[in-house]
């Protein structure tokens, strides 16, 4: 998850995300990685609180979880010694030796600030990765933000924490002001914390641009987390890609 201001999000990320199906969204991505190459090195760029990086790890790759959220990172390094956590933004990654396949799930590159900064994410990405390498992520779609997440409210209570989910779609870059009331639960009381954030769409031939403009050429966009091609009310993509 590809914010640094996140804060006690974070305590409520695994909450939130009750219904996300992490196994089988790991399998998806095996499957997929698998296809692309035969290496193990293995970096997950905004990987949050590290469900689906602990997964893979698991699944035997090499994993290097990185997010630029200390908070989010706090909680997933308890979950797992198998991975290497590394606390970076995706717009400045940088490592010691490049990685077999570089993945990003769960919309994180929608967290990113412009469309200039998701460009400068797909260079780090390939300057990151070895001749061949995969790129592999999924992200929201333009129809998503418009007519799902739009001007809505979402409300969630589950348990220890009620959160009040705010949206305002901005038509300027499809991008969506989301803003959190949060309420914890501490014994007999409740605690209130408040955390905005905001999220970015771009067309699929946006992405297609920007990912060979980065050095790669796409392999396959796929409705995520389907093999099936996108249709115009898809909410979420998946793109592959390999460094030529």
């Amino acid at each position: 998850m590809q914010n640094a201001g996140y804060g006690e999000f974070a305590e409520a990320y695994d909450a939130l995300t009750f219904n996300v199906p992490y196994d089988e969204l790991a399998e998806y991505y095996r499957r997929i990685l698998r296809s692309l190459s035969d290496g193990k090195k293995l970096l997950d760029l905004g990987c949050g609180t590290g469900n689906l990086t602990v997964r893979l790890a698991d699944m035997g790759f090499q994993v290097i979880g990185q997010d630029a959220s200390e908070e989010m990172l706090t909680i997933a390094s308890g979950k797992s010694d198998k991975v290497r956590w590394m606390r970076r933004d995706m717009t400045k990654t940088r490592l010691t030796s490049p990685a077999d396949m570089i993945i990003s799930t769960l919309d994180s590159i929608n967290h990113l600030k412009s469309a200039e900064d998701i460009s400068e994410c797909f260079k780090r990405a390939s300057e990151n990765l070895k001749p061949g390498g995969a790129f592999v992520f999924d992200v929201n779609t333009v129809y998503k933000h418009r007519k799902v997440l739009g001007n809505n409210t979402f409300v969630y209570d589950l348990g220890y924490v009620y959160c009040v989910w705010q949206n305002e779609f901005c038509p300027s870059d499809n991008g969506v002001n989301i803003e959190l009331d949060m309420f914890f639960e501490k014994g007999k009381t409740y605690t209130r914390s408040y955390e905005s954030f905001r999220e970015i769409a771009l067309s699929e031939e946006e992405y297609r641009r920007r990912l060979e403009q980065a050095g790669f050429e796409v392999v396959n966009v796929w409705e995520y987390p389907t093999f099936s091609k996108p249709t115009e009310r898809s909410e979420k993509l998946l793109i592959s890609a390999k460094k030529r």
